[in-house]
């Protein structure tokens, strides 16, 4: 823990909780960064409590106060050079204060190529840097604010009930921070851990090398605010789970001669943990307690915490890598690196190339593509445009990260420039070559476009992570500096000090404004929000049923265009022309309906996911219409209405008497917006993946069906039940009626929150009035301000890109 904590809870008289800080390793880097929920934990009883918060407000501001003064002293005084190297120091410190060198970042001497970048760039390091102090320094002033207001607000009335949830809310929302996330593809060997570790800078934190890895763990990387800590979670799948697929592997396997590859992988993991064992032994036997008593299997996590990448990595490889006898049972891996202001509000994932045999890793590795909003594919550059897996995983998953997702954008990365034989051709020649050619052979991907429908989603990148981290960069052959760019304008867009401040801002906008005791126009300024809500909601509805109408339209045409292209996809599924006899066929077609529909084998060359391939005949004639109506980039289609709604927008300048509280609606407002948006976001992803997944339990019963064929003319049986099941089951007309329920739902649901949520807000802003509200006149001047300066920091960066 450290003299400075040990004095300082001695100094405030509650030396008594020195033990239970030590044990938590509290120290002098991070008990400014101590958050409501710990200190509950942390000191149970409210009176310390309260004691201890009081003084904890008083150190923040001592801290912040010193880092602004450094950072401004460092501004006006420092020469070129040293305003650079504060920018490196400014970029890895922590956001309060830590006096020793413990947790910071070392970088070693540029060599002369490193000298060639712009003075543009150096300076839009430095104002990062600097930016990112002072949005500290302002969120821990505006926090403590808001938090003294808080307790002066007295809980007697509707309005100061309302006033305390909402400060309540911003102060949630803060520490509930959703992530985005950046996912990761790419066979083993492309160089996906060494391009995190030199994205990060963080040469020790991902091990590298294709020896054993493990291609059904997925690894996170992000940020760890709290600490000066590196930390691993290690998540596992429950022993059910395990029980399950272990349960599903044997009872299949007794009639079978041969493994699919998932059966293969579940083998190899059934052999790393119970050696040959497992062959002749019932799924109940196999989950005697004495077969774990090695391995953490029956807790839910571990957390790993050490001081050092490379320590870290050394202790949680063993639950990533084949040959151990944890792997088969972990679910993922997060990794946290301390106060690295790039993953600050990312994380990256290093995904599987494809699922997985277990339903509950399947299904993680289903929602996080689902979650991606950035998708970055990883191959070797001597091999980009004529590797075969990377757009494999493209065509493969463009449905889940595009219409059935988020993804906003796709990174093709051609690593390992550094191997670039430049005897034969320049290096920048060959890169220049390969995005082009990488370029050309995506346009081809038509599946693909459809799920995007812009030209600026698709770029290409060539990196070398080796020299990077040798900190010889190249700018026009090794482009991890624009990845590292992107990282942190994505990290931008997730502002929270300024979204906190503007809802700050709001908050005492309406605390002030409730004081007054004037009825001005009060009656008249409610009814023309009212009004002018109503108007407003038109629009988005009419909006929204255009959109309904439209896709209707599709789905109806898609419906009887599906029937009969269902019949040539189901024909190529079950009569392949490779096997034209279905000699072998017939065992793997029993497997796909062992499995719901779904087999691969690499040993076969055959790949089938009977559900995937006939939801795709009416997806695949809904794609262009579903993707105008919901792009991801949240600008177009009924994200383009839902932004246009605007109550407040004049008013200010009409009605003066109730200014403060116009200004409280129109954060209000935008916050409400924003909320609708992410609503509409995270439903219109159910409603688009609901043709699948009604298609999967139409086809269920079919399966089980198939499933029983037994004896001669087994084969023909069981295509003969799955083409009839198709043809006679108006699969394609369910599955329209569902995706048109649930598009009725989002539309009925969002315009609910708006106006809702609208109203609620004009109730208490306008027609209520407080009876004991405090005067916080000081208060809304200090954060009026806090909130213009953050503005012209925005300003002012943008000026530099």
């Amino acid at each position: 823990m450290g003299d400075f904590v040990q004095n300082k809870l001695t100094e405030w008289n509650l030396s008594d909780l020195i033990t239970a800080f030590e044990a938590e390793d509290i120290d002098e880097g991070n008990i400014c960064d101590l958050q409501d929920d710990t200190i509950r934990e942390l000191i149970p009883k409210a009176g310390p409590r309260d004691h201890f918060k009081a003084k904890l407000k008083s150190l923040r501001v001592m801290f912040c106060n010193e880092e602004q003064n450094k950072t401004n002293h460092a501004t006006l005084d420092s020469p070129a050079q040293e305003h650079e190297e504060a920018a490196d120091s400014a970029q890895v410190l922590p956001s309060t204060r830590g006096t020793n060198d413990k947790g910071k970042r070392k970088y070693d001497p540029q060599d002369e190529s490193s000298k060639r970048q712009s003075l543009t760039t150096k300076r839009q390091r430095f104002t990062t840097a600097q930016s990112s102090s002072q949005e500290q320094h302002i969120l821990c002033l505006v926090k403590d604010i808001m938090t003294a207001v808080h307790h002066k607000i007295p809980k007697e009335d509707k309005l100061s009930t309302f006033l305390k949830d909402k400060i309540d809310e911003k102060i949630k929302d803060l520490e509930n921070d959703k992530k985005e996330l950046v996912g990761v593809f790419g066979k083993t060997g492309a160089g996906k851990s060494s391009l995190i570790n030199a994205v990060t800078e963080e040469r020790n934190l991902l091990p590298s090398g294709s020896i054993c890895a493990c291609t059904s763990v997925m690894i996170k990387v992000e940020a760890n605010m709290q600490s000066e800590k590196y930390e691993a979670d290690i998540e596992f799948i429950t022993k059910e789970e395990w029980h399950d697929e272990v349960h599903t592997f044997l009872g299949q396997k007794t009639a079978q001669e041969e493994y699919d590859d998932n059966d293969r992988a579940i083998a190899e993991k059934l052999s790393a943990l119970y050696g040959d064992e497992w062959r002749n032994k019932s799924s109940e036997e196999l989950m005697d307690d004495k077969y774990f008593e090695e391995i953490e299997f029956l807790c839910s996590k571990k957390t790993l915490t050490c001081g050092s990448a490379k320590e870290l990595s050394e202790k949680y490889v063993r639950y990533t890598r084949n040959g151990g006898k944890n792997w088969p049972l972990v679910k993922c891996v997060t990794v946290r690196v301390p106060k690295n202001r790039l993953l600050q509000h990312v994380t990256l994932v290093d995904l599987p190339g494809t699922g997985d045999r277990n339903k509950s890793r399947d299904e993680m590795w289903k929602e996080v593509i689902g979650s991606c909003s950035i998708v970055w594919i990883v191959t070797d550059i001597n091999r980009a445009a004529s590797e075969k897996e990377p757009w494999e995983i493209l065509e493969r998953t463009c449905s889940l990260m595009g219409n059935g997702g988020q993804c906003q954008q796709i990174h093709f990365i051609c690593t390992k420039t550094d191997l670039i034989d430049k005897d034969e051709k320049p290096a920048a020649d060959v890169c220049a070559e390969s995005k082009e050619e990488v370029s050309k052979q995506f346009r081809k991907l038509t599946k693909v476009e459809r799920h995007f429908g812009r030209d600026d989603y698709f770029e290409v990148f060539t990196v070398s992570s080796k020299e990077f981290l040798k900190k010889n960069r190249p700018e026009q052959e090794n482009e991890i500096p624009k990845l590292q760019k992107f990282l942190q304008n994505l990290n931008d867009c997730h502002s929270e000090t300024k979204n906190y401040v503007s809802g700050a801002l709001g908050i005492l906008s309406l605390i002030q404004g409730a004081r007054s005791r004037e009825p001005g126009k009060k009656a008249d300024v409610c009814n023309e929000l009212e009004e002018k809500m109503r108007r407003e909601l038109e629009k988005v509805n009419r909006t929204m049923d255009e959109a309904h109408k439209a896709l209707e339209k599709c789905l109806s045409e898609g419906v009887e265009e599906s029937k009969t292209t269902s019949e040539s996809v189901l024909r190529s599924i079950l009569y392949p022309s490779n096997l034209a006899d279905g000699r072998g066929f017939h065992r793997i077609l029993k497997c796909a309906v062992e499995r719901n529909g779904s087999y691969k084998s690499e040993k076969t060359n055959i790949e089938i996911d009977l559900n995937k391939d006939i939801a795709s005949c009416l997806t695949d004639c809904i794609d262009d219409g579903f993707n105008k109506t919901f792009p991801n980039d949240g600008k177009r289609g009924v994200y383009r209405a839902i932004n246009a709604f605007s109550l407040v927008t004049e008013l200010n300048q009409k009605y003066k008497d109730v200014e403060l509280q116009l200004t409280f609606l129109k954060t209000e407002e935008e916050t409400i917006k924003t909320e609708t948006n992410k609503g509409v976001q995270r439903e219109k992803k159910k409603v688009y993946n609901s043709v699948k997944t009604t298609i999967d339990e139409i086809m269920k019963e079919c399966y089980e069906r198939a499933a029983e064929c037994s004896g001669p003319g087994t084969l023909q049986d069981m295509r003969d039940i799955i083409e009839a099941h198709v043809r006679d089951s108006n699969v394609f007309e369910r599955a329209k009626d569902v995706m048109l329920r649930k598009l009725r739902a989002l539309k009925v649901n969002s315009l609910k929150t708006l106006e809702e949520k609208m109203q609620r807000s004009i109730e208490m802003s306008i027609k209520t009035d407080g009876d004991s509200i405090p005067d916080v006149t000081h208060e809304l001047v200090f954060v009026e301000k806090c909130y213009k300066k953050l503005n012209e920091s925005s300003d002012e960066e943008t000026s530099l890109i």
